[in-house]
């Protein structure tokens, strides 16, 4: 239900008073620094391209470079500056309201710093209609082009990003499933000879499930180990204690992790390397933080000596790597090792995602 009212507010939010649905950014964030480098040089080669029209190559007048650049470079920075609070407001309305706003927006900046460049040029009550409708003629034509550029810009990064949703999503459903389906499994076994256990651990794993399903994509990790915690205390009420986990946990306040990215290779820990052991053994798990990095390591004795080539085992692994990718791009990786005496999975992803702009 709390999954479904937020899925309502999400719609909502991207819904106008037509009833049309617009969803993501219409403009991208023009604020950052490197769209502002973009901007500012891309006005530069503006004005160069400008002088060399009018006093062509060889008679190239440094001066004129200088002014067309003042003055462009101004139009665009503040068009930039106005743009960049109105983009929640833009997300709200029809792309052609947008549109229009955003282009007599820029109309209308550079109308008032070629007005304010003529009179600091020639201070008098004359003002020269010539260079401002020069002006406009000249803007109009221009950011038309550059908005209309960086309109399907952001729609194709709309999109991409809307595939990136559905794929991730795609992958954690197929993760759920299988965590649930192996919690019955060892609710099952308890059943006959220990109901009491049985009873807590369907109570466990309500509470555990109460938090999964509520929290999709990226998590605190605190929430993410504290389900992790919840899973292993189920494993060790069924296996006993031939189970022993050792955790190794640095403080990292503010970082977050893919909802069940860790759950499954604890799981795979204890059932392909704790399980078939008569005498059991230990579960290492290690979250560091370096530098601004999350490093997940999970280390296990072997006990399945196919563990490597297990087709569920694999399965899982291939999940994850494409999760870290979906999310992080080449900045997650998952690197697995694996001898005759342990098997370790070192995961490396930055503590917070890239900010999508």
């Amino acid at each position: 239900m709390a999954n479904y009212k937020q899925s309502l507010k999400t719609s909502g939010d991207s819904i106008n008073s037509t009833g049309r649905n617009f969803k993501g950014d219409f403009l991208p964030n023009l604020c950052t620094v490197q769209a502002v480098f973009h901007l500012i040089l891309v006005g530069e080669l503006l004005a160069i391209a400008l002088t060399v029209a009018q006093t062509g190559v060889i008679g190239f007048s440094w001066n004129r470079l200088g002014v067309l650049s003042m003055l462009i470079q101004w139009i665009v920075l503040a068009s930039a500056a106005c743009l960049c609070p109105l983009r929640p407001w833009f997300k709200r309305r029809h792309p052609m309201v947008a549109g229009m706003v955003s282009y007599v927006l820029v109309m209308c900046i550079t109308m008032l710093f070629s007005s304010l460049g003529a009179y600091l040029q020639s201070p008098s009550p004359n003002v020269s209609w010539d260079l401002l409708l020069t002006n406009l003629m000249l803007a109009a034509v221009f950011a038309g082009i550059v908005l209309r550029y960086f309109y399907l810009q952001q729609q194709l990064r709309n999109q991409q990003q809307a595939e990136l949703n559905a794929r991730i999503q795609a992958l954690q459903a197929r993760i759920r499933p299988h965590f649930l389906f192996n919690s019955m499994n060892s609710i099952a076994s308890l059943i006959d000879f220990d109901p009491q256990a049985a009873e807590k651990m369907v109570v466990d794993l309500s509470e555990l499930f109460r938090a999964s399903l509520s929290d999709p994509g990226l998590i605190p990790l605190e929430r993410e180990l504290e389900l992790c915690r919840r899973f292993v205390a189920i494993e060790q009420m069924r296996i006993g204690e031939r189970l022993q986990v050792t955790w190794e946990v640095d403080e990292m306040p503010g970082a977050v992790i893919p909802s069940l990215l860790l759950q499954p290779l604890i799981e795979n820990a204890i059932y392909h390397g704790i399980q078939p052991l008569l005498d059991g053994g230990t579960v290492v798990i290690s979250v560091k933080a370096i530098g601004s990095q999350c490093q997940i390591r999970v280390r296990n004795p072997v006990g399945d000596t196919r563990q490597a080539s297990n087709r569920g085992n694999g399965m899982a692994l291939d999940n994850i790597r494409h999760r870290l990718e979906a999310h992080y791009g080449a900045k997650g990786s998952l690197q697995v090792t694996a001898t005759a005496n342990f098997y370790e999975v070192n995961m490396l992803f930055p503590r917070v995602p890239p900010e999508v702009t």
